[in-house]
């Protein structure tokens, strides 16, 4: 499995090309902008993007996506739940950061819990992980998760946007999360890649928390 991290947009979202080098698939995780920058890179990898997917709908994780869509023709994946709050990404992003961007597209695939896409040569699994976005979702698979803005190094998501929860927020990455092997690794929406081990261990948010 081919993982290249991309820091787009204007807060600096990761953004991941998850290759299978083999078939030279590529699905395009969190693509926040700079559609442009993501091709050259999988142009580099030797990769055509055939799929695009955001864990949620808030703007710096859904910027890139009219672009990188209509340059691929790649279908475009978010949770189901998801659905009302990327319906009004662009005025809710004016509203409460004063920023514009444009609307996102409609999806061409509502993705539900227990779905499993092919990335990368191995097959994840969607699960809802509510608490930072209502409809936001986890793509879980053997040795790794790309967990959106779930969990960092050292921190949790925020849950004082629209929709968000802090209870949900840290039930979800109980009950989701912390039950991976701890060598697991995740890989946010922000900073570096951590591991559940790390998390469960040192993350002032998570310690005592999840199985032991």
């Amino acid at each position: 499995m081919i993982v290249e991290t991309l820091e787009v947009g204007p807060i600096g979202t990761n953004c991941y090309i998850v290759g299978d080098g083999s078939t030279g698939a590529a699905t395009i995780i969190d693509p926040g902008g700079s559609a442009s920058r993501v091709l050259s890179a999988t142009a580099r990898l030797g990769l055509r993007v055939e799929a695009v997917v955001a864990t949620h709908a808030h703007f710096d994780h859904v910027g890139g996506v009219a672009d990188l869509t209509r340059a691929t023709g790649a279908p475009f994946m978010i949770g189901e739940r998801e659905l009302p709050v990327l319906e009004v990404t662009a005025e809710s992003t004016m509203l409460y950061f004063g920023i514009h961007v444009d609307q996102p597209p409609k999806p061409d695939r509502l993705l539900e819990e227990g779905d499993s896409l092919a990335m990368g040569g191995r097959q994840f699994r969607v699960v809802h992980t509510p608490g930072h976005s209502p409809g936001h979702i986890c793509l879980v698979g053997e040795g790794a998760a790309f967990v959106g803005d779930m969990v960092f190094m050292g921190s949790v998501g925020r849950a004082d946007l629209p929709g968000g929860e802090f209870d949900t927020l840290i039930r979800s990455i109980a009950t989701q999360l912390l039950v991976l092997p701890d060598d697991t690794i995740l890989y946010p929406g922000h900073g570096p890649a951590t591991t559940v081990g790390r998390e469960r261990l040192s993350n002032p948010f998570l310690v005592g928390i999840g199985r032991g």
